[in-house]
């Protein structure tokens, strides 16, 4: 299956993510509030426009199941958009100025420019691989990290919304209707698909890497 070949290929960058300074000193309790809070800042621009690739998801499918998961992934990133900016933001000290005053940095930029792109451009296998490293990865390396973090770790109640059931089922689908997809793919589609994973998933390590320094534009 495509999912299963295209995690293999990646295996190596999932390490090198699971194991950045940001997510090992997110799970010890130890991460510097401002990198924190400067992922959350980049997260919620991330959030809005992964929204709209899922939209672009649904817009490109034919069935009407599909269509409904996708609209319904999309409701979701947009309902934890909302989360951040009425809880995590309060709670760790974050205004809502700060955030409409901060633009995206050049790897949200970049990772937000990609995924809008391959919706606009791309066939439904190569946009759905594009945004599968998204939602596997996250899930693998938070599920990490709950199982790692103790009981009084400052960053506690963000480390609990990786462990849900509700996004777990949500991954399991994404990769399904991938895999799906991909087995109808031809041969050149299927590398355009692979291609698109592996720069998704970095990018998803240059996201926790560029918060963690607090990277922002250099000029």
């Amino acid at each position: 299956m495509f999912s299963t070949d295209a995690w293999a290929r990646n295996a190596p960058l999932y390490e090198a993510a699971r194991t950045l300074p940001f997510n090992r000193e997110l799970a010890a309790g130890t991460l510097p509030l401002p990198a924190f809070r400067h992922y959350m800042i980049q997260d919620a621009h991330y959030l809005v426009a992964f929204a709209q690739a899922l939209a672009l998801a649904a817009a490109k499918s034919d069935g009407p199941d599909d269509v409904v998961q996708f609209t319904t992934a999309a409701t979701a990133a947009i309902e934890v958009e909302r989360g951040l900016h009425t809880d995590f933001f309060r709670r760790f000290g974050v205004s809502a100025e700060e955030v409409r005053a901060t633009p995206p940095t050049p790897v949200a930029h970049h990772y937000i420019s990609f995924l809008l792109a391959s919706g606009f451009r791309e066939p439904l296998a190569v946009h759905l691989a594009a945004m599968l490293p998204c939602f596997w990865m996250y899930r693998e390396i938070g599920l990490d990290i709950h199982a790692g973090a103790a009981a009084d770790n400052p960053y506690r109640a963000w480390i609990d919304t990786y462990a849900g059931p509700e996004f777990s089922e949500a991954v399991d689908a994404m990769i399904a209707v991938t895999d799906r997809v991909a087995a109808e793919a031809g041969a050149a589609e299927r590398a355009a698909m692979h291609a698109a994973f592996t720069r998704a998933a970095q990018l998803e390590w240059m996201f926790w890497d560029s918060a963690y320094r607090e990277a922002g534009w250099p000029v």
